[in-house]
């Protein structure tokens, strides 16, 4: 007997089915629909919910239906000032932490987090470019050595993956070079140079988000129209 996927496993699947469109913005989300698509119990569906409205993927909608999120421009732009907030601070610690007690395995894995994210720009693939680019931001924040830096990375980095993967078309070879420039300046421990590169890579990438998904608010309205007939 094949043993039933773990609530972990199926954290991954429905994530990573939301972010590849499979499962529409603003579309109701049935336990039991869930349940039949992936092969498995409501009891892991259940549990996994919670985790994934925690991590932005998924809203409350009346009647206690859980709806997957549809993308805003004040979604974004919420988005966006939080990640100001956050990776900014977390960037500047870690810089500060590297000039004043030079750790090498928290270079090491930046340059691991950074060289899975070339690797996966290299293959044209954009959801696992998507997945080590959120990875390789958090890691700059857990570089800081602040747990609470983490866990704030943490609850944004889902919603980071998904809003990288919907606007793959942007520069992605510049946005690297950026993410270089980054981990150079926090081995150099140059705490102004690192916060400034961080603030100016977060923020440049605002309106160019806006721009990529201006397109897809009209068919969040119509998929959870769709969803709801």
């Amino acid at each position: 007997m094949v043993d039933e996927p773990k609530p972990l496993q199926v954290h991954q699947l429905l994530r990573r089915k939301i972010m590849l469109g499979e499962y529409a913005q603003g579309q109701v989300l049935s336990e039991t629909r869930l349940a039949q698509d992936l092969s498995v119990s409501r009891v892991p569906v259940r549990e996994v919910l919670p985790l994934l409205q925690l991590e932005g993927f998924v809203e409350t909608a009346p009647r206690r239906r859980s709806v997957v999120t549809t993308w805003t421009p004040k979604l974004i732009d919420d988005l966006f000032d939080a990640r100001l907030g956050v990776e900014v601070a977390a960037a500047a610690a870690a810089a500060r932490r590297m000039r004043e007690t030079p750790d090498p395995a928290v270079m090491s894995a930046l340059t691991s987090a950074m060289s899975r994210s070339e690797r996966h720009l290299a293959e044209d693939h954009p959801i696992e470019l998507a997945l080590s680019n959120a990875e390789l931001h958090l890691a700059f924040a857990a570089a800081s050595r602040n747990p609470l830096f983490e866990g704030l990375m943490r609850l944004l980095a889902g919603r980071m993956a998904w809003m990288f993967y919907l606007t793959s078309g942007r520069d992605l070879r510049g946005q690297s070079e950026e993410h270089q420039a980054l981990l150079d300046a926090v081995r150099a421990g140059n705490v102004r140079l690192t916060e400034a590169l961080m603030y100016a890579h977060v923020e440049s990438g605002r309106d160019a988000t806006q721009e990529a998904l201006s397109g897809l608010w009209t068919s969040g309205a119509r998929a959870a129209g769709d969803a709801v007939a």
